[in-house]
Formats: C-alpha cells, structure tokens, sequence
C-alpha cells in the first residue's frame, strides 16, 4: 500500500479538476483569501432560513451514514424546545478520521478551515446553540488553531484532540471522549439528539458536512443541485488510493459519479486493478466496472462511498491477504464493550486469516458467514456490522482466491498491510 500524507502537496493542488467547490480557494488557508473566493458569512443572517435550504439541497452527512443533515440539525433544535428543562445544544465539528485510509478531513481541515469554522457558526446559531468543539487529530490542531485566531466570531469554539483510533469517530464516541476523554461509543439505543454531551441536545457533524452547509448558506439549496443527480445531489471529497509509489489524492467528485471514472481522474487504469474497495474498512469490494457512487440506489448498480474512501487493489496482489490484514486490525480496534467485538471479531479474523494462509479446509468460508450473521446488529455500535460486510463483499468478489487459497495456492504476491 503506497504511504498515505496528512495533507496534499501545495501548491498548487494535485489532480486539478474543473469542479473545485470546497477546495476553490487552493492551498492558500488564510481569511482573506477565503473570503475573496466564497465571499463573507454572517451566520447570525442566514440562521433563521439555514434548515430549509439544507432541506432544499438534499445535504446528506459525508462521514459515512448519509443521513439528511436537515433532518438531524431539526431534530436537535426540537429536542432542546421540548424540554421541561431548558437546555441549550452542542455542536461539534467532527474531523476524527480514524479510518487508515481517509486523508480527506485533515485536507480539508489544512486547505479550507474556514469553510468548516463558518458551517460550524453558522449551524450552532440555527440550532440555537451555546457550545461548539471541533474534534480533531494532534496534527490537525495547530493549523485549525491558527485559523481561529484569524476567524471572526470563532472565539468560542473549543478545540479537543480525537485520539488516533478506528472507532474516535463514531458520533457517540466523539461526545464520550469529549466528556470523559474516553473514545468508546456509547449505548446505540441512546439519541444524542435528547442526550448527548452533558445530557444536552448535541449535534456531531463530520467537518466536510459543515463546509458543504457554508456553501449552501451562501449560495441556496438550487445551486448545491447544480452537479450531482436529484437523489445525491452536490459533490463530496474522496481520499483515493492505490497500488504503487504514486501519490495519494483528494478529489472533488459530482454525485453520483461512476467508480471507473475516479479511478481514471486518479491516474489508474481500471483495467490493471482486481479490485477496488469503497467506504473504507467498512466498506465493500467491488470490481471498478459499472459501479457509480451513491449513498443509495439499485444493488449491482450502486456502491455506497460510506467515508468517502477507494483504495484499488492492484491486479497482482492478493484481496484475500489484504482482507485478511484489514478484519485482524479491525479486531484489534474494538472498544472491547460487548461480546460481538469481544469474541467475534476475532474469531472471524482468525478464519480469515486460515483462509489468506491457505489452509485447505472447506468448511472455513461457511464458518464465517455463520459467525458474520451472529454479530450483525447485536453489537453496541456498528463496528461489527462494518466488519461483517468487509468480510462478505470479499468472499463474494475473490471468490476464485477462496477456491484457490483452499486447495493450497494463491495467484496475489505478497502480505499486505493497512
């Protein structure tokens, strides 16, 4: 696997694109220059409108659950005006990235701050909000630091450093580690939207979200519609990687875009890849042809970015041995607070391993669709429900490797790394 950099190489940045929305301003991050490019925001202005132009423009969440950023902005607002109590929300900017393959936050973070600062004031003031964090890693704060103490009204927003684990991302993990500087999730039956950092009504929104929500609050719901398709309309980023010494890219993407296309605008040929995994560790493989990127739409047809993540596979290296490496660390990285990550997933990395090392017993692949169901949905997040479909998408994809690895031979090269 090629080496993944914190940030993109500038200037200029790489895989310059026609479309540029969230990245207009290149690699310069100061205020000026971002308010020369997108103009200014007075977040106190478009508060009042902001969830009907979110509804409008069919804004879904880019960390990885697609959900309509409107409807969880609403939910919190309603929440805090039921209340017998009064309290006021929280909101956190959530820039975690604890996937090994997402370099797309901290880009974003690096090269385009204020766009993430703005969307941050500028939803915390529609929600009626007091208290605001951005949640990030140790290499991500002094830039973002900087970038405050440049930005108008940010002076309240707190700065807290997410630890560099899989799960720091997770919405409930993210209000744990705050209060507590635990990084666990918390009990999924728990809303964070009535009960959330210090019991009040707390809205986690990943920071790409929030750059996308300045956009929008600026330039209305029609315009985000303007690229993408009617049911994932805008663009989103994608941290894109591959085999080979080349460089790792962010790119800018419509929705709705074909897989064998991003693949391309990243230098590879679809047609030297085996394989192409989407969403991240919790994602899929796939084979590139035919497949466009969308949170939802036909099966066959449509592959869920999740994260925003692809990493190809190259032709010579072993999806089963990649797999194997990425469900082993996965085990590793539960929060160790339930029995479907306590004992599942390590069960099922073991198996998989046995399969990618080539012991010949038929029974294995079986084995690990039964434990796979086991663990779906029982867990206290949904790490095991990620790593059960990784699992599944590559006993569906390699499944002439499994054939292979169970009679003793492997066609790949090579152990692989995540």
């Amino acid at each position: 696997m090629s080496s993944i950099p914190g940030v993109l190489p500038q200037p200029p940045l790489p895989n310059a694109q026609p479309l540029a929305r969230l990245l207009a301003a290149g690699a310069e991050a100061g205020y000026a220059r971002h308010v020369d490019t997108f103009g200014p925001l007075d977040p106190d202005a478009v508060a009042p409108g902001l969830l009907n132009l979110l509804d409008a423009s069919g804004l879904t969440g880019r960390g990885g659950a697609a959900f309509a950023t409107w409807r969880k902005a609403l939910a919190t607002s309603q929440s805090e005006r039921k209340r017998l109590v009064p309290a006021r929300p929280v909101v956190i900017a959530n820039g975690a990235e604890g996937e090994p393959l997402s370099f797309k936050d901290r880009t974003l973070l690096a090269h385009a701050p204020h766009l993430v600062i703005d969307g941050l004031l500028a939803v915390t003031r529609a929600v009626s909000g007091t208290q605001m964090y951005l949640y990030a890693p140790a290499a991500s704060l002094p830039g973002v630091q900087e970038a405050l103490s440049g930005h108008p009204g940010s002076g309240r927003i707190q700065l807290v450093e997410s630890p560099e684990t899989f799960i720091s991302g997770e919405a409930s993990a993210v209000v744990n580690s705050i209060a507590t500087g635990s990084a666990i999730p918390l009990d999924k039956g728990r809303r964070l939207s009535d009960t959330g950092l210090k019991g009040r009504p707390t809205l986690v929104l990943n920071v790409e979200t929030l750059a996308h929500v300045a956009l929008i609050a600026r330039f209305g719901g029609a315009w985000f519609r303007e690229v993408g398709t009617p049911t994932d309309p805008g663009t989103r980023l994608l941290s894109v990687s591959g085999p080979g010494p080349g460089p790792d890219v962010v790119l800018e993407v419509p929705g709705g875009a074909r897989l064998t296309d991003v693949v391309q605008s990243a230098g590879m040929d679809p047609a030297s890849l085996s394989a192409v995994l989407v969403g991240g560790y919790h994602g899929r493989w796939v084979r590139p042809a035919a497949y466009v990127l969308s949170p939802g739409g036909p099966a066959g047809h449509v592959v869920r970015p999740g994260a925003g993540v692809i990493h190809a596979l190259g032709a010579q290296e072993c999806g089963l041995g990649a797999t194997a490496g990425i469900v082993a660390y996965l085990a590793g990285q539960s929060a160790r607070q339930c029995g479907p990550c306590m004992f599942g997933l390590p069960a099922m990395a073991g198996i998989f391993n046995r399969i990618a090392a080539g012991e010949q017993d038929p029974r294995l692949p079986g084995e690990l669709g039964r434990l796979g169901t086991l663990v779906s949905g029982r867990g206290a997040c949904h790490h095991p429900d990620g790593t059960a479909q990784l699992i599944s998408s590559a006993l569906e994809v390699f499944a002439d490797d499994v054939r292979s690895h169970l009679t003793g031979r492997c066609s790949g090269s090579g152990s692989w790394t995540p």
